[in-house]
């Protein structure tokens, strides 16, 4: 046998296994990484609010490294996805979907937040005050701005001026 012949051999069957071993050991590019759940000790990165003592749609970024910062609305989501300098690989971005859970104790029924619907300005509160209803089904959307009010908005619809969460303090010069 020559030995050029199987030293070559040798570093092309090494070079296979390494390429299998680093494939088997990444995880699917196209599978976003599931939701966190919601637990008793599980707080807003804003602000530090326990997400279950308040109603409303929560929503979560986790990141590419697994990493979930939680928010207890849906607002805050957008407040800190759509800055311009936010640039931190994100793995997902899930939010409640209302048409599923309950209003005022909002509980799993996660849902991409990229292909929700979401009712802007209506009458019903979130743990912040005004929120955006999120929905996974247009229909049930739609149902509850009639009874609510608001305004229809998909996830791109949705701009940063829309997203402020300083309720307008910032702004009132009688405080």
């Amino acid at each position: 046998m020559n030995k050029s012949l199987s030293l070559r051999a040798i570093v092309a069957f090494a070079a296979a296994l390494v390429l299998a071993l680093a494939a088997g050991c990444g995880t699917d590019a196209g599978t976003p990484p599931a939701p966190h759940q919601i637990t008793d000790t599980t707080v807003s990165v804003l602000d530090a609010m326990s997400l279950n003592d308040y109603p409303g749609p929560k929503a979560q970024i986790v990141y590419a490294d697994g990493h979930a910062d939680f928010f207890c609305d849906t607002l805050g989501l957008f407040s800190v996805y759509l800055r311009p300098e936010h640039d931190r690989k994100i793995g997902a971005l899930y939010v409640q979907d209302m048409g599923s859970t309950d209003w005022q104790r909002p509980v799993e029924h996660w849902i991409d937040a990229k292909r929700a619907f979401y009712v802007v300005g209506s009458k019903k509160l979130g743990a912040m005050g005004q929120t955006f209803a999120s929905f996974s089904k247009e229909d049930d959307a739609r149902r509850f701005m009639r009874a609510e009010g608001g305004k229809l908005y998909r996830f791109d619809g949705i701009s940063i001026d829309m997203a402020t969460t300083d309720g307008g303090v910032v702004k009132d010069q009688n405080m």
